[in-house]
Order: C-alpha cells, then sequence, then structure tokens
C-alpha cells in the first residue's frame, strides 16, 4: 500500500513540508518514487511517523530525533536504552515530588514549620537541592523566584521556602515543552510557598502531569516496540534473499 505525502501528512494532522523536514532531518527514511517519479509513502514510513509523533509527545524532539537516528543505523539496543534513561529521570522525578508534598502535609498539619530566620547561601542551597549554582543563578533571572541580597557583603541569601520553589522547578526541569508545561512554571514562579494551600494545589497538578506523561511514554513505547520489530523484520527478509 503506498501513500502520497499529502494523504500520509493529513492522515496524522501534518503537512506534507513536515514530512520532508523528517526525512532531510534523518528521522525517517528517504521517500520511494513512483513509475512517474512521485513522492510514494510506505507502511514503513508510516511506521516511522506513528513512532514519531507517539515519541515527540511523551519524550520531547531532541530525544525522538536521537531514537530515530539510532533505529535509522539500526543500534536498535542503543535507542530502548535512551528511552529507558527517561523513563527512570521521570521515576526520579516523581519521588521528589512526593517527598515534596509529604514535607508540605507535615507543615499543613503543624508538625514543622519554616523558620524563615535561617539563611542559606548559594553553595548551601546547591549542596541541599543538587542544583548546580549556574542553574540557581538562571532561574532567579527567568523570574521563577526572588532573594534577597545580605547588606553585609551584597550575597544573595535564601529562605527554606526558596529551596523548596526550587525542587518544584527541578521536577519540571525535563518536561516536555508544552502550553501545560509552561503554564506550571508560571504558577511555580507566582507561588507563594508561605501559603501552604497553594504549595499544595501546584503540588497536586505536577502530580496529575506527571501521571499524564507516564501513560504517553507507555503509548510511545509501544509505537517503538512495533516499529523496532518493523525494521527486524525487514532486515530479517533482507538476509534472507
Amino acid at each position: 500500500m503506498g501513500f502520497r505525502p499529502k494523504k500520509l501528512a493529513e492522515k496524522y494532522g501534518l503537512s506534507s513540508n513536515t514530512l520532508r523536514n523528517y526525512e532531510a532531518k534523518g528521522l525517517m527514511p528517504p521517500a520511494d518514487r513512483s513509475s512517474n517519479g512521485y513522492r510514494m509513502y510506505t507502511e514503513r514510513h508510516e511506521a516511522f511517523l506513528a513512532c514519531i509523533q507517539a515519541m515527540t509527545a511523551a519524550f520531547g524532539m531532541e530525544v525522538t530525533s536521537q531514537v530515530m537516528h539510532c533505529l535509522r543505523r539500526n543500534e536498535l539496543d542503543d535507542a530502548l536504552w535512551i528511552v529507558r534513561d527517561r523513563e527512570v529521570m521521570l521515576h526520579r522525578e516523581k519521588a521528589n515530588l512526593d517527598q515534596l508534598i509529604r514535607e508540605l502535609k507535615s507543615y499543613s498539619e503543624g508538625s514543622r514549620a519554616h523558620d524563615i530566620n535561617h539563611h542559606f547561601s548559594i553553595h548551601e542551597v546547591s549542596r541541599r537541592t543538587g542544583a548546580s549554582k549556574s542553574a540557581i543563578r538562571y532561574w532567579e533571572q527567568c523570574g521563577l523566584f526572588t532573594t534577597e541580597r545580605d547588606p553585609d557583603n551584597d550575597y544573595r541569601f535564601y529562605h527554606e521556602a526558596h529551596l523548596f520553589k526550587i525542587r518544584l522547578i527541578q521536577v519540571l526541569q525535563s518536561a516536555v515543552y508544552s502550553e501545560e508545561t509552561v503554564n506550571l512554571k508560571q504558577s511555580v514562579a507566582r507561588l507563594d510557598l508561605e501559603n501552604i494551600e497553594d504549595s499544595m494545589k501546584i503540588s497536586d497538578r505536577i502530580q496529575v502531569h506527571l501521571n499524564k506523561t507516564i501513560k504517553l511514554q507507555m503509548r510511545a513505547l509501544y509505537f517503538l516496540y512495533r516499529l523496532i520489530e518493523t525494521i527486524d523484520n525487514s532486515e530479517t527478509t533482507a538476509a534472507d534473499h
């Protein structure tokens, strides 16, 4: 079965130019040519396209490109390990968020309280959160939080609430770019972490986002495995001949 570019593109809600772009970037095999010279796509091309679309939604275009290039080079195992790294990262972010939520609950129940008089240097914040000092400065420049300055030496100093916000930002760091993730980051930027109720609400929204992401990843893995089987079968058929 063959597809003209417009027909295949419309089936996946794309433009013909997008298909050409995927070809030019090496994400899918070049189109075949009909007897009269028209570009034609096969079911194998469609398997690549379905995988690209599912992978992009779950892992973003950068990771998708890495995986597709591995598949084009027949480095099938390498492609799977790239995806597994991202799955592990999502699991780690979920664990970090769960810990944050537990801590917020302890504040809301009164068993813990913010010590607003305890100041941290950027070195201490980096050590406690695992975020690099350059990343912390960058997030402040982006307006995700603001700090005060020590009047004696003009160094930044941070409160415990800053640590919570930085840890929330870290959970979203590897999130695939979308309107939803932009809105979540903007909500974190506006968040007053002294307001425990609002902190819990944004944490719950991030948790919903992570749950949605793992479903997208599972769907992407289905299309990836299906594509790998298609490639394996093609290689086996070619070897037999």
